[in-house]
């Protein structure tokens, strides 16, 4: 099994074109996931709050595979 560190991260941008989602529907979905990386803040005084999502190859797995459970 990879570590979180070595394997593969994407961009909401990047699955939103696999699944053909939205990116905002893909932020939605990762954004409280556990082993998703966040940087910036995302809240400033005055100002929009901006956050740069990388999701790992082991968390989109993982999302995508309960996503299958749900439908059967």
């Amino acid at each position: 099994m990879k570590t979180t560190e070595m394997e593969k991260h994407f961009s909401p941008n990047e699955i939103a074109a696999k699944l053909n989602l939205s990116s905002r529907t893909v932020r939605r979905m990762f954004q409280d996931e556990p082993g998703v990386l966040k940087f910036g803040k995302s809240f400033r005084a005055k100002k929009r709050g901006y956050v740069t999502l990388r999701i790992p190859e082991s968390v989109l797995q993982r999302v995508l595979d309960s996503m299958r459970v749900r439908r059967k």
